[in-house]
């Protein structure tokens, strides 16, 4: 039985084999969200739901997560033929769907440059006019290696190589391109319309660098020009967002070669950050958080004992101490254990809550630094709790509540996911049916949705994960609730019960702003830079018209300082249009134009950033109704 499931949820069923024409009239409008199966002799034969990855598919929504995969997935291939029909030695890597587009990674002599994106461009155009199918069989094993191997397409042969013995070997044809993939395709290519590659990058094969250097080139592609170009609108609004040009124009923070990886910042950049941190802090200790800090370089048989080391070393640094081998931390929860392990704890002490804005150093390959986003180092905003069972529900919906008002201060909408136990795991299976339940009774607890990412929890135990979405409908994952009873297990934590017996406590890892570094770079990409005044590193720039009254500024940025607001003065002998501008280009909350008229009425003249002239006003009801924003950190 053929089944498509249209946007109210309500299911249409046909039986196998029907005619395409008897069901146009239900998909031709894209009623349907995904029709699957090969297409034969115009005949729709084995269609069902979830789409298999060996199939074909002849209708997609692209507004839905799988529908794109398949559409980007498809353009790939006709990328890659386009690529072979203009240059000729050219041999394949991989071309996967990503979030926002596709990629496929080539190996040629040629050496690709912008201009040669409008010549690809235009033959994939070409190629999705000539009719051609997506056409799918299967080899076997042997047969495939030497079908590559006369190829001479290597990257092929070592992907088989490393494929399961008995794996199925399925290759998808398009006119003279075959690859070697899994699927699914679209079934015809022809509503591919909207095509526009974006960007080359140079990419190691299999990520690893010391393999070949392959040249990647990026696109994305929509069945109408129309999406197309919003999708580039959205584009250029987030270069314009860019926190990496916005931290260089705002003298927030800088990356030197003498660090890579390793974020320098500026007195700006420390306002904010201190900004942030004094606002975490405050909350923690209302929240009857505990403040700890922890060493950064800690033995390697701590990493060993608490199982980073089987499942993390690789993103670890090493050195050795007094010929001992240490390693620098990748995480701050052993550090929390062995401040919990220092004391002796009863039942009456839980929950015990530990915080830490704890620095942590993790290699990353340096193709993948980016920005604050992608860094060597960082500080998460960590904490540990330490609790009995019967506390995990009300202890995870306090973190959860937690989460909930701190992304609201920043104006921030969020989705929630539940991750479940990864197959690089450790612990009882009847630990993790525990740890996983408690974490859906706190969710369902809520009143908001959540998805279930199978297995991907981490090593020691599932996990619920907030993702935030920024001003321009972009998502990033920060805030982490993670229950574990793996680790107060390998460590021998224990606590005294109220009937006397040692027992093991649960423990929960959390962050919610996650990386300090990552977090302020989507702050400033959501903001644009604009701060709200509360966060901005200067909130009023005093302008004096004239020289003359330069000392008068400095007077009453005293007097705003004194009442905790940060003010710089322009004494430049420049035109005050021109120190208007200035202040706007740095995105300034307040600028307070200072002349005689308002010295003698003890008045500023203010300008507020995007809402420009807001007229004369006295001085101390200015300081007020600023002091009061930012109390309330209004945004």
């Amino acid at each position: 039985m053929i089944k498509i499931t249209l946007p109210d949820n309500s299911v249409r069923e046909y039986k196998e084999g029907v005619l395409v024409g008897d069901i146009a009239k239900d998909i031709s409008e894209g009623l349907a969200r995904v029709v699957l199966g090969a297409v034969v002799n115009d005949r729709i034969m084995g269609m069902q739901e979830p789409v298999k990855k060996d199939s074909n598919v002849r209708f997609v929504k692209i507004e839905d997560p799988e529908g794109k995969e398949i559409f980007w997935h498809t353009s790939a291939h006709i990328m890659a033929l386009a690529v072979q029909r203009l240059f000729k030695d050219v041999k394949f890597g991989i071309g996967p769907a990503i979030d926002n587009g596709f990629y496929y990674d080539f190996d040629t002599e040629h050496r690709f440059t912008d201009e040669d994106l409008p010549l690809i461009e235009a033959e994939m155009k070409k190629i999705t006019k000539e009719g051609l199918k997506m056409e799918r069989y299967e080899m076997p094993r042997d047969e495939a290696l030497a079908y590559f191997k006369e190829k001479g397409e290597i990257y092929k042969v070592d992907l088989i190589e490393n494929l399961p013995e008995d794996e199925t070997i399925s290759f998808y044809k398009l006119g003279e391109f075959t690859d070697l993939c899994r699927g699914p395709h679209l079934y015809e290519i022809k509503k591919v319309k909207a095509i526009k590659l974006l960007s080359i990058a140079g990419a190691y094969w299999r990520g690893d660098e010391n393999n070949k250097m392959l040249q990647r080139i990026y696109g994305i592609t929509f069945e109408k020009q129309k999406q197309l170009t919003e999708y580039l609108d959205f584009l250029e609004e987030a270069k314009k967002r860019d926190h990496r040009k916005l931290g260089k124009e705002l003298d927030l923070f800088s990356f030197h070669e003498e660090g890579p990886g390793f974020p320098f910042f500026h007195p700006n950049g420390m306002i904010l950050r201190n900004e942030l941190q004094n606002f975490w802090k405050d909350l923690h200790i209302k929240e009857g958080y505990g403040e700890i800090n922890t060493p950064i370089i800690l033995s390697e048989s701590l990493w060993h004992q608490s199982g980073h080391w089987d499942h993390y070393k690789e993103n670890m640094y090493f050195t050795k101490i007094d010929d001992a081998d240490y390693a620098i931390k990748p995480m701050n929860c052993p550090g929390s254990i062995l401040v919990y392990k220092s004391n002796m704890h009863s039942y009456r002490d839980f929950p015990l809550k530990l915080g830490e804005m704890g620095l942590v150093h993790r290699h990353e390959l340096s193709g993948a630094l980016h920005g604050l986003f992608r860094v060597r180092s960082f500080t998460q905003d960590d904490a540990h709790i330490f609790m009995l069972k019967s506390q995990i529900k009300d202890e995870i919906s306090k973190v959860i509540d937690l989460c909930d008002y701190i992304y609201s201060v920043f104006g921030f909408k969020y989705s929630v996911e539940l991750s479940t136990r990864p197959e690089d795991s450790m612990g009882s299976d009847e630990d993790w049916e525990i740890a996983i339940q408690s974490l859906k009774d706190a969710l369902d607890s809520k009143d908001f949705d959540y998805t279930i990412n199978e297995g991907d929890g981490a090593f020691y135990g599932p996990k619920i994960d907030f993702h935030l979405e920024d001003a321009i409908g972009r998502t990033w994952q920060c805030g982490t609730i993670q229950l574990d009873f793996q680790m107060p297990e390998r460590f021998e934590l224990t606590y005294i019960d109220s009937d006397g017996e040692k027992k093991r406590p649960v423990m929960v890892h959390r962050a919610i702003l996650g990386s300090m570094e990552r977090f302020i770079g989507i702050l400033i990409e959501h903001f644009a830079g604009k701060f709200p005044t509360w966060l901005a590193p200067v909130q009023a720039k005093i302008l004096p018209i004239s020289d003359k009254f330069n000392d008068k500024a400095y007077e009453l940025k005293e007097k705003l300082m004194e009442n905790g607001i940060r003010a710089q003065v322009d004494d430049r002998s420049e035109k005050i249009g021109f120190k208007i501008r200035e202040a706007q280009l740095l995105k300034i909350p307040y600028s307070l134009i200072l002349g005689e008229k308002e010295i003698n009425e003890n008045k500023v003249s203010v300008r507020k950033r995007d809402l420009g002239d807001q007229g004369s006003i006295d001085t101390d009801e200015f300081i007020k109704n600023i002091v009061e924003e930012i109390k309330t950190k209004r945004i």
